[in-house]
């Protein structure tokens, strides 16, 4: 489990490597995995049968935001709003935006809506939205070491889900970033933003989108060091679940959890996260444009 510096990565490769090593050892109960991410079509069901309201469509508390003016606790959530010229990538507030009414059912924003994406994976669920889905449909978010398991599908050692090839024989295998990251998406994987699931092939599991379209929730907290403790302890980890607490060191007063998978703007340029060993991480509380999730349930 976990990824390596590869000879053929670039300095932004590396650098999306540094919290997924040491390589190390590990053990998973068996399970079974959905093959796609939760879509927007499932998603509304559950929000039908139940009245759920996600946290993107509830009021911020001003209680949990102090010295927030009230004109700024409305009901949003993060939007992906690439500017219309070049910007040095030391700042990811240059491509991101907390949108009024941006929730599941308006993806980025009011102006937008479902139509024609009932098979596109949900997107703004914030971890407990997720956990919630999961526990109405009798599932659970996987672990990261699950996820890592089934994402591979057989495999072992390799760059991505179906190999160490990018695009092998020129073929597109996922849903990324193409152009010049973050104003110029060219499409040419035929996206610019989220896609259908299951448009591109499946991994040896029969799971499709491990890698792309969108970033997935599992149930860690997340650590920069958790792979060095599980291999200090030695021999093999038995079903990690990790570790007790989050610690980020570049937010270290947010809780976050690991996402997985990488995501429609996943590029060699900024982040590469769409190779199989690599980790991301979000803050419990929030959803973006460009993370969903996909459950697992216990043989």
């Amino acid at each position: 489990m976990g990824a390596a510096e590869s000879p053929d990565m670039n300095m932004v490769g590396m650098q999306a490597t540094t919290d997924s090593r040491p390589i190390h050892r590990v053990y998973v109960d068996g399970f079974w995995m959905d093959a796609t991410e939760v879509t927007n079509e499932q998603f509304a069901k559950f929000v039908d049968a139940t009245g759920y309201l996600t946290i993107a469509e509830r009021v911020p508390r001003a209680e949990d935001f102090p010295g927030a003016s009230p004109e700024k606790l409305v009901a949003g959530s993060v939007v992906f709003s690439p500017p219309n010229h070049a910007v040095p990538l030391n700042d990811h507030f240059q491509w991101w935006a907390y949108v009024t009414r941006a929730n599941w059912r308006h993806p980025e924003g009011p102006a937008s809506s479902l139509n024609g994406r009932e098979h596109y994976p949900v997107v703004q669920v914030a971890y407990d939205d997720a956990a919630a889905y999961a526990a109405w449909a009798g599932k659970r978010l996987p672990t990261e070491a699950e996820w890592e398991f089934a994402a591979r599908g057989g495999l072992s050692s390799k760059l991505y889900p179906w190999g160490d090839q990018f695009m092998p024989g020129g073929k597109v295998m996922a849903n990324t970033f193409q152009g010049h990251f973050p104003d110029r998406d060219s499409g040419e994987d035929g996206h610019r933003g989220v896609g259908v699931v299951a448009e591109f092939a499946a991994n040896g599991y029969g799971l499709y989108d491990v890698a792309g379209n969108v970033w997935e929730w599992t149930s860690d907290w997340y650590r920069p060091d958790y792979y060095a403790q599980l291999a200090a302890a030695g021999g093999v980890a038995r079903n990690p679940r990790g570790p007790d607490t989050s610690f980020d060191p570049g937010e270290p007063g947010e809780k976050k959890r690991v996402h997985r998978g990488g995501s429609f703007l996943c590029t060699d340029q900024y982040c590469s996260r769409y190779m199989v060993g690599t980790r991301g991480k979000g803050e419990g509380t929030t959803g973006t444009n460009h993370l969903g999730f996909r459950l697992v349930r216990t043989q």
